[in-house]
């Protein structure tokens, strides 16, 4: 019996709230703040009538999303693909939709002419770098060198 891959599309401006309403679950879930489901449906309508952030879907209802963001590459004429959220449903989790938006994204990047992807991940999140490292990701340059960390800081939070 032959498994068939979940579907996956791009979002439309019309999904907005849907985007807006799995972010906002995606915060709560970890205790991270977050605003409200309106003030997300308004940016994330934005980011999605503009050029450099793709939003997909999988699943009809939906039950998850991957949240890419372009910009130009400075060492190649390419673009940088960052993949700023991968999230989906707990009580839709272990039937292969986190692979099948990975499987999207990768693709989506590659139409784009980007060069690279980037995924920032919490160490503790076994899964997920379990997926990654099994779609090629590593946390080293190219496999033979030093463990890589990516820094953030708050600049509204930091004179």
């Amino acid at each position: 019996m032959s498994k068939t891959r979940p579907p996956v599309r791009t979002a439309v401006v019309e999904d907005a709230a849907l985007v807006a309403q799995l972010l906002y679950d995606f915060n709560r879930e970890f205790d991270e703040p977050t605003p409200s489901v309106d003030e997300l449906a308004e940016r994330v309508a934005g980011l999605i009538a503009g050029d450099e952030t793709v939003m997909l879907l999988v699943n009809e209802k939906p039950d998850g999303l991957a949240v890419l963001r372009f910009r130009p590459a400075l060492w190649s004429r390419g673009l940088e693909c960052y993949l700023a959220e991968l999230y989906v449903r707990p009580s839709a989790r272990g039937r292969g939709l986190g692979r099948a938006l990975m499987q999207a994204t990768l693709q989506q990047a590659r139409n784009r002419g980007a060069d690279t992807m980037e995924i920032g991940v919490d160490e503790p999140d076994l899964v997920a770098r379990h997926l990654y490292e099994s779609m090629g990701f590593s946390n080293d340059s190219g496999g033979s060198g030093p463990v890589m960390f990516l820094y953030e800081l708050d600049l509204h939070s930091r004179p």
